[in-house]
């Protein structure tokens, strides 16, 4: 391998890249305008559902509290991970009937009703335990997932319909003729568009940060670890789509038909948990997934890389995959 010929077409596809500054804007201000939009949507909140966990006993099920309408009672088996929730005003409440005890959040107007509620409901004395935390917002659970999603078209249209339109005018052919080989090509493509992707995340992350204060409880560098191997991961796919096609249209139409499904069953808009079963199986096979879930971890649950160890192994078994079988396809013409 030439590093000299490698750095001359990785320098030409980023200059490529920069000159086009319709793509550079638009990869810079999609995320930053659905993020921006949904902060705005649901920066007044929604008063009209109430969440209730409960440590589920035999005696908890006979309160005349559980059957309050327009609760949502969820059944809780962590009891630590239940109270973080509270702290963070993703449950209202946590009910441990049996113990006498519930956890609410003192800055939570709907702990406060829930409380009057339940002492109302019931002869029992509760002891009541406070809880404190700043609340997590929908736009800090949706950004792990917009910026995957940004990463993937970038990944996929960056790399697989590049090279086929290249294939398509008669480039790759001509770079055919030169000293240039496939390893050193595809490398540089390869290189080319991860940096760029990672500036582009970057940016746009602390960009929209600036306007809407993300929560962010873990670490930043493991958070980039994540992104990078998941941008990598979507590279090699999108290289596996470019290895041989011609057309354009066909690029395009494939392109499609891995984006689309990847961005609404990987858990970008909404969770996975109240889907059919074997559609949370099918999202496992899609790399968006692992990344998402890892990010969000990271962000919201203050995970360590250990924490998401399950998600990076298999983004680099997806990646070496994905690698070896569009570097097998590659054809020059």
């Amino acid at each position: 391998m030439s590093w000299q010929r490698f750095l001359a077409v990785l320098a030409a596809r980023n200059k490529e890249f920069l000159r086009d500054k319709a793509a550079l804007s638009w990869n810079l201000a999609f995320p930053v305008l659905i993020v921006l939009g949904f902060a705005f949507a649901f920066s007044g909140g929604n008063n009209d559902q109430y969440k209730v966990g409960i440590i589920q006993q035999d005696k908890s099920r006979d309160l005349e509290f559980l059957h309050t309408k327009y609760i949502q009672f969820i059944t809780v088996d962590n009891r630590q991970a239940a109270m973080t929730k509270v702290a963070r005003h993703q449950l209202d409440m946590l009910l441990d009937a049996d113990n006498n005890r519930y956890w609410i959040n003192e800055t939570s107007p709907k702990g406060y009703l829930l409380e009057r509620l339940l002492n109302s409901s019931t002869s029992n004395n509760y002891n009541r335990e406070m809880l404190t935390g700043r609340p997590v917002r929908y736009v800090d659970w949706l950004i792990p997932g917009v910026l995957g999603m940004n990463m993937m078209f970038s990944a996929l249209y960056g790399v697989g319909y590049v090279i086929v339109r290249y294939r398509k005018n008669g480039v790759l052919k001509r770079l055919k003729a030169t000293p240039l080989n496939a390893l050193e090509f595809l490398s540089a493509q390869l290189v080319s568009r991860l940096w760029l992707i990672l500036a582009v995340v970057t940016v746009v992350y602390f960009g929209t940060h600036l306007f809407v204060d993300f929560i962010m409880h873990g670490n930043y560098l493991h958070l980039l670890a994540v992104f990078t191997l998941g941008a990598f991961s979507m590279i090699c796919l999108g290289l596996v789509v470019a290895a041989r096609l011609r057309s354009e249209e066909l690029a395009d139409g494939l392109l499609n038909l891995v984006s689309w499904p990847m961005m609404f069953l990987s858990g970008v808009w909404f969770s996975l948990d109240g889907l059919h079963p074997w559609v949370q199986k099918l999202a496992q096979l899609f790399p968006l997934t692992h990344i998402t879930s890892a990010a969000r971890a990271i962000m919201l649950d203050g995970a360590s890389l250990a924490d998401v160890a399950g998600h990076l192994a298999i983004l680099a078994l997806m990646s070496l995959i994905f690698l070896l079988l569009g570097a097998f396809l590659f054809r020059w013409e």
